[in-house]
């Protein structure tokens, strides 16, 4: 198993590393992946879910994703902030760190029903995954280590989580994504780049800022992921 200072870990050691630090774990173990927009956080997550999974032989591992705590945008419209879609405040974070308890608290095999995000619906899903026998949740999203005056009530989430690690990603590559990403949801290529522009790379360097508080900061590097 790699650890850090390694030059290339495999998501396969990832996983293992996840699966140890499981193990005799009271309750569920919380894994959290942090990382800006566009950082390739849900693909790592799913990759850690999959791995956790082939490995048991049984599903064992789940995502639960942040984004499905989007506030609705019938919501964000009415509040005039529908532009701003994405910024911290246009989350519901108490109601995340509400769910995350939850997902510890609960007993073994009771369900936790877990809201997911459309992304062609542009809207969250309610119950869209349900835990119950899993006993790996790995949540990913923006802003789970954030911990400042300005947004208090994100500053809950990291004290939930067991171990947090931190994905990073050149910002011309987040830029590059972020655009084909809004343009695929049907933006057209300028809206798209002003969205990346004045949203999107501002709440980049607002999410820079918390890596320091990640057990493990990950880059991507061929088929794996460099420890830095």
């Amino acid at each position: 198993m790699a650890i850090r200072g390694s030059v290339e870990t495999s998501l396969a050691e990832l996983a293992a590393r996840v699966r140890r630090r499981a193990e005799g774990h009271s309750g569920r173990f919380l894994l959290g992946i942090a990382g800006p927009p566009g950082a390739g956080k849900s693909t790592l997550a799913r990759g850690i879910r999959d791995e956790l999974n082939l490995a048991a032989g049984t599903a064992i591992a789940e995502v639960a994703p942040m984004d499905g705590f989007h506030f609705t945008n019938d919501r964000l419209r009415a509040a005039g902030v529908l532009d701003r879609k994405g910024e911290p405040e246009t989350f519901d974070a108490e109601g995340y760190v509400a769910l995350l308890r939850a997902l510890r608290d609960a007993a073994p095999g009771a369900p936790v029903p877990w809201p997911t995000y459309d992304r062609d619906l542009h809207e969250p899903v309610p119950g869209g995954v349900v835990f119950d026998h899993h006993g790996i949740v790995v949540t990913e999203g923006n802003y789970l280590l954030l911990d400042d005056r300005a947004h208090p009530g994100w500053a809950a989430v990291r004290p939930q989580l067991d171990e947090a690690w931190y994905l990073d990603v050149p910002r011309p590559i987040i830029e590059q994504r972020l655009l084909r990403r809004h343009i695929r949801g049907g933006r057209t290529p300028a809206a798209a780049r002003d969205k990346v522009t004045n949203s999107d790379l501002r709440n980049a360097v607002l999410v820079e800022s918390t890596r320091g508080r990640a057990d493990l900061v990950l880059r991507k590097a061929g088929r794996g992921y460099r420890i830095d």
